[in-house]
């Protein structure tokens, strides 16, 4: 199995040693922390997290290696598993001071290369950056980019619109250096310019702010600009992409004098050009999960993922369908993923 999403979590101090000054300071003088605006309580007990992967000396879920491949990598037969992190706000979402956040990023990335990936031989990384400056994040990105165990670099889904060609510096050293795009949610979906006022609202519709970026970076050209590029789609399940596939071929036919750049159908661009993370899977038979990749036209495009360790995380054991095909269950636990990634084709 290859899951496409665990996520790894800091605990401040942790990032101490390896911030360089003025930015060490801020926190430990001036008690900074990173700006924090969710308007919404966490479910279940442990919060954000499944209560059982609460460490066992009371830190936080996530925090510890043993622990984590104890529970989960251990358990399931983990062959790789790509870390996407916990660093909430992303550098990329913290408003003013990019300065402070390119530091962020860097001491986050040096961190989860000494703490997790020299450390375990089926880990592997995502590069943080803080993408509002793309000079700053392209030269993280040169300087982490030939690194065999950074996979990809992870970009957050709130109100940014990707395709800009302000953010194109960052795709073009990304494609240079073999490296997916990451996308995750990390600010609710905004609707008529208010957040939803329920976490319940948030979770139902995280799909919409997945939907948001593909179609403006499809509709912006940069797989057309940046033709070895990939996309992965990270916590937002796949069961919108029919739909959405099929709404953007039917503007396209409609409305390509608008997007003259744009050469092919959107669904081609997606089945080529990006990834699906399963979680968080809808309970489903095997009669409806072979429509949706019937109507997708690829089963290609579909990654297993767990979330490990939110408490929505799903159980490589019954998230899926059972009685799948084993080529499908094959395709689906590891191939996609072992395809997709440019690093894990060599």
């Amino acid at each position: 199995m290859i899951d496409t999403d665990i996520h790894e979590r800091v605990m401040y101090e942790e990032l101490l040693p390896y911030l360089e000054q003025p930015w060490r300071r801020y926190i430990e003088d001036c008690h900074w922390i990173q700006e924090k605006h969710m308007p919404y309580t966490q479910p279940a007990v442990a919060g954000v997290d499944r209560a059982d992967a609460k460490v066992p000396d009371g830190r936080p879920a996530g925090t510890d290696l043993e622990f984590m491949q104890q529970q989960l990598l251990d358990e399931n037969g983990h062959e790789k598993g790509i870390l996407t992190g916990a660093l909430d706000p992303s550098p990329s979402s913290m408003h003013g001071w990019y300065e402070m956040a390119t530091a962020l990023a860097t001491a986050y990335n040096d961190w989860q290369i000494d703490k997790w990936l020299n450390n375990d031989d089926r880990l592997y990384g995502s590069i943080h950056i803080a993408a509002q400056d793309p000079q700053g994040a392209v030269k993280e990105i040169e300087r982490l980019g030939s690194h065999p165990k950074m996979v990809q670099v992870l970009l957050p889904i709130d109100d940014i619109l990707w395709g800009d060609a302000y953010y194109h510096p960052i795709f073009e050293a990304a494609e240079r250096h073999d490296l997916a795009i990451g996308m995750h949610h990390n600010e609710p979906p905004v609707h008529y310019g208010k957040w939803p006022k329920y976490f319940i609202e948030w979770h139902t519709l995280i799909p919409t702010s997945h939907m948001n970026v593909v179609t403006n970076m499809i509709f912006n050209g940069v797989f057309e600009k940046f033709p070895k590029l990939k996309l992965i789609m990270i916590e937002g399940g796949f069961t919108y992409v029919p739909f959405l596939m099929k709404k953007m071929d039917q503007q396209y036919k409609d409305l390509r004098h608008e997007v003259p750049w744009v050469k092919r159908m959107p669904s081609d661009i997606i089945r080529e050009h990006m990834l699906f993370t399963t979680q968080p899977l809808e309970e489903m038979k095997k009669k409806e999960l072979m429509q949706i990749i019937d109507q997708i036209g690829s089963d290609e495009v579909i990654s297993f993922s767990t979330d490990y360790p939110h408490w929505d995380y799903d159980s490589p054991d019954a998230a899926l369908p059972p009685n799948l095909d084993e080529d499908l269950k094959k395709k689906l636990f590891s191939e996609n993923a072992r395809n997709f990634y440019p690093k894990f084709r060599k």
